[in-house]
């Protein structure tokens, strides 16, 4: 009986598995990463000479720790907080923090990882980091979202700094949280620096930072269809989520002429037959915070799917006819079944607008069938560029016009796509955007490294 000898990736994902069990979501991106990049690893070994891949899926840096904060009945709670800080051969730490019940230490390592290539694709210098906490900022008071964002970031302001680690909002961490973080950042530093982004555009932020991650996953797959022959003018698309990803993605189908007819949140899905009404799901979303369920009643023609409706083994968002697709909610939120159903139905073209959405068997399928296929580090990276736009902006302190940032946008995606397609063409595997946004991304964050040293 023969043995095949194990490939470099497969020996740090065998013993990353023994080393950080119970991580699933982690070793699910480590895994996808590092299979995919194998071919660059078999045709420069100078990569496993200097141990890369070892010292790539340990963070540089974890922060943990408890943040105790009081309610307006004068209740005292107690959640975690978290920041770890994975990668910075490129710049400072960069990335959002993320304010959801479902976060732990194997969500903010999966996502600071994923964010490495991320960032190093936008071609910017940015290192790689993530944070956030298990509380639930939806149904709180704004005095008891201030008193925790105070406490949080009574901790967080001895590892952060504009040339340190560079925070930013994500999922639960919107306007209204980074203004309070900022303020008691200034409190505790007695220093106006650009250590967060995402701040209003009236104190230090930049215009287009809010729409950027939904506009940006337009332009990126607009490059991507332009490539095939293709365009979304006229396409019917299905999108989820209905956070500031989901609102500025569906802004923007419209602009460019496609026709957005889905969007979802935790407690289901709505699917409007003449196109979602995004005025209403703005003031849902973004002035009242209140559920879908609301839209439906506003507009008896759209149809809401509970969530305790949604299909075994899948989500009701992908269940309907169209030619692109937008997961732009959560993590593994398009399963194994939902990429079937899409593929039965026709869906020419995925693109992602969350981090790591599809599931891994998902992504096989649309990488087998050849469809114009985003991955999210890749396809979402908008949002991180303006933040560096942001920091630019910061540094010298300018103010862009939003013309300037939406046009350095467009660029930065268009830039991303290409550097994706011409890597993945250059393996053998032009419709392969997998393989060549890690292996453009890797290279990148590896190649610097080993110019830094064994650090």
């Amino acid at each position: 009986m023969t043995h095949e000898t194990p490939t470099y990736a497969h020996e740090i994902i065998t013993r990353l598995g023994r080393s950080s069990p119970g991580q699933h979501e982690f070793f699910q991106a480590v895994e996808e990463v590092l299979s995919s990049i194998q071919p660059l690893l078999d045709a420069e070994p100078h990569y496993r000479e200097h141990a890369i891949l070892e010292r790539m899926v340990e963070p540089e840096r974890q922060v943990l720790f408890r943040v105790v904060w009081e309610d307006d009945t004068g209740r005292v709670h107690v959640n975690k907080g978290y920041r770890v800080q994975f990668n910075s051969a490129l710049g400072p730490y960069k990335g959002g923090l993320r304010f959801h019940p479902s976060v732990r230490a194997d969500t903010i390592k999966f996502l600071g990882f994923e964010q490495t290539f991320k960032n190093a694709l936008t071609g910017l210098p940015l290192g790689a980091g993530k944070g956030g906490s298990d509380f639930d900022p939806k149904g709180r008071s704004d005095r008891e979202v201030m008193r925790f964002c105070q406490a949080f970031m009574s901790e967080l302001y001895r590892h952060v700094g504009p040339t340190c680690d560079v925070p930013a909002g994500d999922t639960g961490v919107g306007a209204r949280e980074i203004g309070y973080l900022y303020g008691q950042y200034k409190r505790l530093t007695g220093r106006n620096a650009g250590v967060l982004t995402g701040k209003g555009p009236g104190w230090g932020g930049s215009l287009g930072r809010t729409e950027a991650t939904g506009y940006g996953l337009v332009y990126f797959t607009q490059s991507m269809l332009e490539d095939r022959g293709e365009s979304l003018d006229g396409a019917r698309c299905l999108v989820s989520g209905s956070g500031n990803v989901a609102i500025y993605t569906i802004e923007k189908l419209y602009d460019v002429g496609a026709l957005p007819v889905t969007c979802s949140d935790s407690s289901g899905t709505v699917y409007h037959e003449r196109g979602i009404d995004l005025p209403l799901l703005k003031q849902l979303k973004e002035v009242e915070r209140t559920s879908l369920r609301a839209y439906a009643e506003r507009h008896p023609d759209a149809e809401f799917v509970p969530v305790d409706a949604y299909p075994r083994d899948g989500h009701a968002v992908w269940r309907y006819a169209a030619t692109a697709a937008f997961p732009c909610a959560t993590q593994n939120e398009l399963s194994d079944g939902d990429a079937d159903a899409l593929l039965a139905a026709g869906v020419r073209c995925v693109a992602e607008g969350a981090n790591m959405p599809s599931t891994a068997g998902a992504v096989h399928r649309f990488v087998d069938a050849r469809i114009a296929y985003g991955p999210g580090k890749a396809a979402n990276a908008g949002g991180v560029a303006v933040s560096q736009l942001e920091m630019a902006q910061n540094a010298s302190m300018q103010h862009w016009s939003m013309t300037k940032v939406d046009t350095r946008l467009r660029t930065i995606m268009a830039d991303i796509y290409r550097r994706s397609a011409d890597t993945a063409a250059a393996f053998g595997a032009p419709h392969d955007l997998v393989l060549g946004a890690n292996t453009a991304g890797f290279r990148r964050v590896a190649d610097a490294m080993i110019a830094h040293g064994i650090v």
